[in-house]
């Protein structure tokens, strides 16, 4: 039965201002060109050390995808190119497979400068670039080379004092001291299996750790992993391009299979001596994040089980090499992992994120293990720490107390007992990067249209300068096309359970009395994932483009997506494609009771996680979705990875009734309307495999689909004209289907 709806408006007014520019519709031509529809949207935006700078990577307007470094300097209020990224280098970047995995799994795509670290005096800069590492000097504006080999130096940064820059080189951990030029190597049998200071598949693709190394503060050592792929299972891969087939033997770590052995030790930079930290009996684990704390001799990492079920904050002692628990945390479905810990200045006490009481939330605890206090608590959840201000007993954390559909920064008593404030302005979406004295943040915040706009403010929230205010005036590449954009509406529906889901809806441009509209669902449903907010993402533009040509676009969060608490998350455990198929209908019996909706013509359309739930709603639903488009799908659990599939599906071994039901093939006969496949043949996340698997059995049982494969295009199918093409075909497929013209 259909639950009580509730409708909200988070629209903003699109029109600042006078603006006279004549209003254009969009094409999928435009949306994907130069320059950039977003406008001026600066990435990377970090404080310089001396606070006298705020710096960013902004795309060049000719080519949004080369990026240079800008800077906002505070002392003359002015924005400026700091360094062009042709000066440092000009021509195509040549990149190792280790690097280029690395990106994808960063999401990094671009040319020039991708990555940037400033030292600690905020002198220099450093950059990596075509596999070597550039110095820049900020008081001569002159760069130079620090490697020059013909091997890739990856992962590179400068020590906390500024004294050496580290990176990885041929799986091996250096320091580089800058004032003599000398090369320390620190590891000494990296190659083939082992991979020193590294961050294995995993750890990258599924505990965003993309680093295997870390400084301590008095640059005396650093702890790094030992990774040894050799228990990992080694498959063929393909990456089919247009013009060669390359074949790689990669380890890839199904799930119910072996993974890594992990060892994590320490090594002193004047002997290069290395101890081994005593992980425990079991080898079986994951180490999922490592850092010192203020004293510099003791290294903190979280240790998890296989299961996931059980996370340690352990204490490493590196003089005396003893070791203690810290905390534990514990669930009978998982533990989600977080970046949010703070080691105090105080020697005394660190801030931990926990989800125990059901929502992600602050606590104090002493150095000794001993818990001082929930700092926070509610039925809402905290995004992320942003910072702490031990004078004033402050601390500051993104978080979404008023609405789910918005973070926001908040302050919070950090030793006493007292209520959370909001600091950022309701209406918009805030990503917030808090200095480190705590006197200012920076503001970068959207809405769902209008593009990101970067702020600086004051820690009341009061307003300073603009650092770039992308204002929609005559010159914005969006203007043209402000006045054609459809304002959605929100609102809620209930799950099965009574839990709330969010929805989102843009009706189309086109609409009159009588007229019964198409509709696309955009899913995503995986959890991790929050589609429905009231912020900007470029994406959009699709949804908005369908919209004018006559479309209802439909997006709904169903239980086990992300910021809603766990609760919500753990519907999905150990049976996926379940829940998550049984809210989305729930989506579309809502959708049945709009005047406007012809409920013969509702489509879905997903990307991964997506193009798996647009399958299983195809073949589990088809009564109620009758086209569908499926984007590099899993589409067999046992093909993904360990730490993702066992963290929600468990292991094989013990829910292996779970598996096949999650899987989309007991389900293909319940195939009714025509269906949409595309993949990227290059695919090192979700393997091809899944694709062509689906195929086979899709053509012995004689069931008609269609699908569209990219040469040399990996799981985000980036690029200017593969991302132009592939909206053109799913636009005609769904054009043909629904007899639109």
């Amino acid at each position: 039965m259909l639950k009580k709806i509730k409708h909200l408006s988070l629209a903003v007014p699109l029109i600042v201002g006078a603006i006279s520019v004549q209003a254009k519709p969009l094409s999928l031509e435009r949306i994907f060109d130069d320059p950039s529809l977003s406008g001026k949207s600066p990435v990377q935006l970090k404080f310089s050390p001396d606070g006298s700078r705020v710096t960013y990577l902004q795309g060049k307007i000719d080519d949004y995808n080369r990026y240079d470094l800008w800077e906002y300097n505070l002392n003359d209020n002015t924005n400026r190119v700091l360094v062009d990224s042709a000066e440092l280098f000009s021509g195509p970047e040549n990149l190792s497979d280790e690097e280029k995995a690395r990106r994808e799994r960063q999401r990094i795509f671009g040319k020039g400068i991708l990555e940037y670290t400033w030292s600690t005096d905020g002198k220099a800069l450093l950059f990596p670039l075509n596999g070597d590492l550039y110095y820049y000097d900020l008081a001569s504006a002159k760069s130079k080379k620090l490697t020059n080999t013909e091997a890739f130096e990856t992962d590179a940064r400068f020590s906390p004092k500024g004294n050496y820059v580290s990176f990885i080189r041929e799986q091996n951990l250096y320091a580089l001291e800058l004032n003599s030029g000398k090369e320390i190597q620190l590891s000494q049998d990296g190659g083939g299996v082992i991979k020193n200071g590294m961050a294995e598949f995993v750890a990258q693709e599924e505990m965003s750790r993309m680093t295997g190394y870390w400084w301590s503060g008095d640059e005396t050592k650093i702890a790094y992993t030992r990774v040894d792929e050799s228990p990992v299972k080694e498959a063929i891969r393909n990456e089919i391009y247009a013009d060669e087939v390359k074949l790689f033997n990669q380890r890839y770590p199904f799930t119910g299979t072996d993974n890594v052995k992990i060892q994590l030790g320490v090594v002193k930079l004047n002997d290069q001596k290395v101890d081994w930290i005593d992980l425990g009996k079991n080898q079986d684990i994951y180490i999922a994040r490592a850092k010192w704390l203020k004293d510099s001799k003791t290294l903190s990492y979280q240790w998890q089980n296989r299961s996931q079920q059980t996370l340690e904050l352990r204490f490493y002692d590196s003089e005396s090499k003893k070791q203690k628990v810290a905390l534990t945390e514990n669930s009978n479905t998982w533990v989600n992992l977080h970046f949010d810990l703070v080691f105090l200045k105080d020697k005394k006490h660190f801030v931990w994120a926990s989800e125990r009481d059901g929502f992600k939330h602050l606590y104090l605890y002493r150095t000794n293990g001993q818990l001082v206090r929930q700092i926070t608590s509610g039925d809402w959840a905290v995004d992320s720490l942003k910072g702490v201000d031990e004078k004033k007993g402050i601390v500051y954390f993104a978080g979404r107390k008023d609405t789910p559909l918005e973070s926001h920064l908040y302050s919070a008593p950090l030793f006493k007992k007292g209520d959370s404030k909001r600091i950022t302005e309701k209406g918009q979406y805030h990503n917030v990067v808090l200095a480190k004295d705590s006197k200012t943040f920076i503001d970068t915040s959207s809405s769902v249209n209008k593009p990101n706009s970067a702020a600086l403010r004051k820690v009341n929230g009061e307003f300073i300068t603009w650092l770039e205010e992308n204002k929609l005036d005559n010159n914005h590449p969006l203007t043209p096309y402000l006045s054609n954009l459809a304002k959605p509406e929100y609102g809620t529906i209930k799950a099965e359970d009574g839990q709330v889901m969010h929805y989102r809806l843009f009706k189309p441009t086109n609409m009159s009395a009588g007229k019964k509209h198409p509709v696309i669902v955009n899913v995503y449903g995986g959890p991790h994932a929050q589609r429905v907010t009231n912020s900007w993402r470029s994406k959009n533009l699709y949804f908005q483009y369908m919209a004018q040509q006559g479309y209802v676009i439909f997006q709904l969060d169903n239980r086990g997506s992300y910021n809603r608490g766990k609760k919500f998350e753990d519907a999905i455990y150990k049976n996926l494609g379940d829940v998550e198929v049984a809210d989305q209908i729930k989506g579309v019996e809502f959708l049945r009771t709009l005047d406007y909706v012809d409920a013969k013509r509702i489509g879905i359309y997903g990307h991964s996680y997506g193009g798996y739930m647009a399958l299983m709603t195809m073949f589990k639903a088809g009564d109620y979705f009758n086209a569908g488009v499926s984007g590099a799908p899993v589409t067999d659990w046992a093909l993904y990875d360990t730490h993702y599939t066992e963290r929600y599906l468990g292991h094989p071994d013990t829910n292996a009734k779970g598996y096949e039901a999650s899987a989309v093939f007991p389900y293909t006969d319940g195939l009714k309307g025509p269906l949409m496949i595309y993949h990227g043949m290059a695919d090192d996340n979700v393997l091809f495999t899944h694709a062509t698997k689906l195929f086979k059995q899709l053509q012995d049982s004689e069931k008609q689909f269609e699908m569209m494969t990219y040469p040399g295009s990996k799981h985000s199918l980036r690029g200017k004209q593969v991302q132009t093409h592939l909206h053109q075909t799913i636009t005609n497929f769904f054009n043909r289907h629904f007899d639109v013209k």
